[in-house]
């Protein structure tokens, strides 16, 4: 009998190997069944927009599932936009010092935009692209969702990459990785862990200005796609509890779903890249990752895409020159001065041009107006930070070094993070009625709602990520209580916090829109802030003053982060490095 070559598989060994499971069916039924929801939430977006006014978004219980699918892909594809982003402009802004200069304040600038600022501006622009048909409105939809997740993860990203352990650094290094490989099998995996919570909150912080995003309303013109942003933006103006009830209760299914099916199984897959010379005793599970482990065919069916993988990684073999290029830019202080006079003249320009526009239009009383009220707001934001530090920090490392806890936890903290705070403007509107409590006072706690979970999460991932072996040492030689705290676990956390409680800021002014002006059927209340000022430009359709009140936003954030933030990323980077 002839000898099989070395190297070939024998076709029963072959067949054995990729016989199908239980599991391959399981998993063939889940993508399977993902496929055709797919399908049949894109039907819609084909359809002419005149179709919108003849099927109206309608509070019938039985509508709810379609609008909760239309939603979560919504939701996903803002998502996948989101790391496309993430990946590009955090990698450029970590790499290169140039970039960094303009990348980093950009960043600044639009997560101080408020949602509503982004559709003023670009519901026209994308229904022009798409005249008629309901697809520019659901691009103008989905790109307002990614302004509520971007920024979260493009700041996590480069925090990441920003403090890759020194020691790894050297033996890429040693290795010669060109920047590609250094990317894939060095800073990639790296970030990955934090990346994923970032995903998780910035999910949730789509969900938290659904409403804004799918009940578009600029000026006189008002639509409402079919979602369940637009069903609780309609039970709101109905004041139809019932109708609330049934949002909050789809939102939750939607979430525990994803959740089970997406989230924790990436969160179980990411946990191979935590930075840790000793393996935790106690990873995180999921039942879903497991099942998916053990297909034989999914393997077989994606193997184009991994050789496809292997087939870049075996072309690109270009020894490293990323030193030597950073060293080069620092070393030319023509370049510089260029690119630094490029830079000043850009924002002058856009500033003259900001400035002019409002000029003409508005007096100088507004600009000190809007300034004023500026001012207010960014008070409620100092004291609601501070606070939400005070709660949050302990509760998150304590959830982060316990991944078992973790795992129960974080369907909650997602469901938290994503309860929109419209829903909880009836209670907030009677009990101010009813008690003649402060406005300025009361409405104030809804602009954290949403925002406090970024520094929850963020908290969880740095301590999720303290090396094992680092807190094992801390166990052996018994250190405890303030100490513990001074020597591990701020050092291990304090990049993550920032990085948090950054974001968590930005969102606070952008959660201003709408929580400084709530509603409750015919009932409106107004605290003083530029958030309310901006929601009723918006409303009425006021283009300067909305531009006014964008720009005195962004400069208010700006300076927070140039005077706070950045200092503090600047400490951690140099004195709070645990390798």
């Amino acid at each position: 009998m002839p000898q099989i070559a070395r190297g070939v598989r024998p076709f029963s060994r072959y067949w054995r190997v990729t016989t199908p499971s239980w599991a391959d069916a399981i998993a063939f039924l889940l993508l399977a069944g993902l496929g055709v929801l797919i399908v049949r939430g894109a039907e819609g977006v084909a359809q002419p927009l005149s179709q919108l006014r003849l099927d109206p978004v309608a509070l019938d219980p039985w509508n709810l599932p379609a609008y909760a699918l239309r939603t979560t892909l919504r939701m996903f594809a803002a998502l996948a936009a989101s790391l496309v982003f993430t990946f590009v402009v955090a990698t450029l802004a970590a790499k290169s010092k140039r970039a960094e200069m303009v990348i980093v304040p950009a960043l600044d600038i639009l997560q101080s935009v408020p949602i509503l600022g982004f559709l003023t501006f670009t519901v026209t622009f994308f229904m022009g692209l798409f005249p008629g048909q309901q697809l520019g409105v659901e691009l103008a939809a989905i790109f307002a969702i990614f302004t509520s997740q971007a920024w979260n993860m493009a700041f996590s990203f480069y925090q990441s990459l920003r403090s890759v352990p020194s020691d790894l650094e050297e033996v890429s290094r040693g290795f010669a990785l060109s920047p590609w490989r250094r990317f894939i099998r060095l800073e990639l995996p790296f970030a990955t862990p934090s990346l994923v919570w970032n995903a998780m909150m910035s999910m949730s912080g789509g969900w938290f200005f659904v409403v804004a995003s799918e009940a578009i309303s600029v000026g006189n013109t008002r639509i409402m796609l079919p979602g369940i942003g637009s069903w609780l933006a309609l039970a709101i103006d109905r004041q139809d509890f019932r109708a609330v009830g049934w949002a909050v209760a789809a939102m939750a299914v939607v979430i525990l779903l994803y959740d089970q099916l997406v989230f924790r199984p990436v969160v179980a897959w990411a946990d191979r890249f935590r930075f840790e010379q000793t393996a935790s005793q106690d990873g995180p599970q999921s039942w879903a990752y497991d099942l998916f482990r053990r297909t034989k065919l999914l393997p077989v069916l994606f193997a184009p895409f991994t050789a496809l993988g292997r087939l870049l990684m075996a072309v690109d073999r270009r020894p490293a020159r990323g030193q030597r290029s950073e060293r080069r830019e620092a070393r030319s202080p023509l370049g510089q001065i260029l690119w630094l006079a490029l830079v000043a003249a850009a924002l002058l320009a856009a500033a003259w041009l900001v400035i002019g526009y409002v000029a003409a239009h508005l007096a100088w009383h507004d600009a000190l107006t809007a300034f004023g009220l500026g001012l207010i707001t960014m008070a409620r934001v100092l004291v609601l930070i501070a606070l939400a530090s005070l709660v949050w920090v302990p509760i998150g490392v304590w959830i982060g070094l316990r991944p078992r806890w973790a795992e129960r936890l974080q369907p909650v903290a997602q469901f938290l993070a994503a309860f929109p705070a419209n829903v909880l403007f009836p209670f907030a509107v009677i009990a101010i009625v009813h008690w003649h409590l402060n406005i300025d006072i009361w409405l104030s706690p809804l602009m954290v709602l949403g925002t406090q979970w970024y520094i929850l999460f963020n908290v969880i991932a740095g301590a999720s990520a303290i090396p094992n072996d680092l807190r094992e040492a801390a166990g052996m030689f018994r250190v405890r209580s303030w100490q513990w705290w001074r020597t591990l676990a701020i050092p291990g956390i304090f990049p993550y916090y920032v990085t948090g409680a950054l974001t968590a800021s930005g969102g606070s002014w952008n959660a201003s829109i709408v929580a400084e002006a709530v509603s409750w059927g015919s009932e409106r209340l107004e605290a003083h802030g530029l958030g309310t000022y901006i929601a009723k430009a918006t409303t009425a359709g006021d283009f300067p003053r909305v531009t006014l009140g964008i720009a005195v936003m962004s400069i208010f954030v700006i300076g927070f982060n140039r005077f706070l933030w950045r200092p503090l990323y600047a400490y951690a980077d140099r004195r709070l490095r645990l390798a």
